[in-house]
């Protein structure tokens, strides 16, 4: 059981940084510090946006707009801190 739950958590990790790329990444690109007529660029973005919409277009439909500002990206991530958590002290109880 120890086994799966660190497996788990593992994978709870890459969803994590997966996610906060992606933020990182849209800052730049808003500020201009990357430019999506670069093929590298464009395909990382896209490759983002095509893992995390299905995500947050769940997350924006329950969350009230906000006027220019998406919460999706922080919601996921708590809710991502906070499986972890509940992973971490599962883990240590079977331990």
């Amino acid at each position: 059981m120890t086994s799966l739950l660190q497996i788990a958590l593992m994978f709870v990790h890459a969803a994590k940084w997966v996610v906060l790329a992606h933020v990182i990444m849209s800052w730049l690109i808003n500020f201009n510090v990357l430019n999506l007529r670069q093929p590298l660029v464009w395909q990382l973005w896209n490759g983002l946006n095509r893992v995390l919409d299905p995500v947050y277009s769940r997350i924006r439909s329950i969350l009230p707009s906000a006027g220019g500002i998406d919460f999706a990206p922080l919601a996921v991530l708590l809710a991502i801190f906070a499986l972890e958590i509940v992973i971490s002290n599962n883990l240590y109880a079977f331990g």
